[in-house]
């Protein structure tokens, strides 16, 4: 199926941004790509040869997120779809006391999120249309040990989303909470016993290509139907 319309999509230089570019690039669809690793973003567009062009992006600066929305519409005429992919997941113990990857945790997965939001919401409401898709985590819909600082970031992503879509009869919303997938996110990990358990969970995981799926089929629906969430797990995952 073609999907014919401008998609913003960060964290777009490896794992689940990387898979979803080479999803919809299939469909047709017209990609703008942001990451901070701008040579990772110039080879993929590159090598898949569609209709894609990139810029460096850091989510957590409101402003360069607002260059990076302006410079898609400058160059494709419109913005559709942001899918807020980039995420960082530095998992330790609270009393650890790593305040310093905390306050990331919150740049990166929370504020990043509402500055995209802030980015293409005025131009979504003046259009009369638009999609959100917030990529979150199962980790929004439950609380590890090791985890409560990055499981409170995705829980607000979640609710961020669901206000968005209670706000906005023309928008639509979608997040997705993927399980367990095989990507470079936790490699940020500077506990030693949390990291090799990363790699025991990573045992029964996905790949990021799923992820890139549930997210195809939410941008395929008709308008008036909007996937609201999907949450996809390996199927002997155990969270």
């Amino acid at each position: 199926m073609t999907i014919e319309k401008t998609v913003l999509i960060t964290g777009a230089s490896s794992g689940i941004g990387e898979a979803t570019v080479r999803e919809l690039a299939a469909t047709g669809a017209k990609l703008f790509i942001g990451a901070r690793r701008s040579h990772r973003l110039e080879a993929l567009a590159d090598e898949l040869g569609k209709v894609i062009a990139w810029q460096s992006l850091d989510v957590t600066d409101a402003d360069n997120f607002c260059a990076f929305a302006a410079a898609a519409q400058e160059r494709f005429g419109s913005v559709d779809v942001l899918i807020n992919n980039a995420g960082i997941m530095p998992l330790s113990p609270l009393a650890a006391l790593k305040q310093d990857e905390w306050s990331r945790m919150i740049d990166v997965n929370i504020r990043g999120v509402l500055n995209g939001i802030a980015a293409v919401l005025p131009g979504f409401i003046a259009q009369g249309s638009g999609h959100v898709v917030n990529v979150a985590s199962i980790a929004a819909h439950m609380v590890m040990p090791s985890a409560a600082v990055y499981c409170a970031t995705k829980h607000a992503v979640w609710a961020i989303t669901e206000g968005l879509r209670q706000e906005h009869d023309d928008i639509r919303t979608t997040i997705i909470s993927p399980g367990v997938v095989k990507t470079e996110l936790g490699n940020d990990i500077t506990d030693p016993q949390i990291a090799s358990a990363l790699m025991t969970w990573r045992e029964k995981s996905l790949t990021p290509d799923a992820i890139a799926r549930a997210i195809r089929y939410a941008l395929e629906q008709p308008e008036g139907v909007d996937i609201n969430e999907i949450i996809v797990r390996p199927t002997a995952a155990g969270m």
